[in-house]
């Protein structure tokens, strides 16, 4: 970019004088590196603040993106967390079903093998026992309905 200056003033209609005298060749490449100087200077001063924002910039990102990172970390451990929990609660309630199931094969088993008029032939005719009369059954009136304390003995 070339920079051109006035260096006349117009008196009259067409007479020139020359307002100051012109600089020579030197000056003015000295005036030209000066200012290339200054420029570059301003150049590197906003460069220098620029890479300031940058780093300041980028230490933000960082951060963010850590944060981020930390975020899903968390989320995919309590993922893993309570996929193993759900596992472990499917594992006891099928458990579960498998004692009830082995407790309800015992009973019928144990049903089975039970009989009852076998246990009264038994009772009355080994053991001598019979059925209890009319004046052997005492009936008690409870105050309370959840329990009942004896503190003497039955007749």
């Amino acid at each position: 970019m070339a920079e051109y200056r006035t260096y006349y003033v117009q008196d009259g209609n067409t007479v020139r004088k020359v307002a100051e005298p012109l600089p020579d060749r030197q000056t003015r490449e000295r005036e030209r590196r000066q200012e290339e100087l200054r420029q570059r200077r301003i150049r590197e001063r906003r460069h220098a603040a620029a890479m300031r924002r940058h780093r300041l910039y980028t230490a933000y990102l960082v951060c963010a993106i850590m944060a981020v990172c930390g975020l899903f970390v968390g989320y995919v451990h309590l993922q893993t967390d309570i996929t193993t929990r759900m596992n472990h609660v499917a594992a006891l309630e099928s458990e579960i079903a498998d004692l009830k199931a082995e407790n309800s094969a015992t009973q019928s088993r144990i049903d089975t093998n039970t009989n009852l008029n076998a246990v009264k032939a038994a009772a009355t005719a080994e053991l001598g026992m019979n059925y209890a009369n009319q004046d052997q059954i005492v009936y008690y009136d409870m105050e309370r309905t959840d329990y009942m304390s004896q503190y003497y003995n039955i007749p």
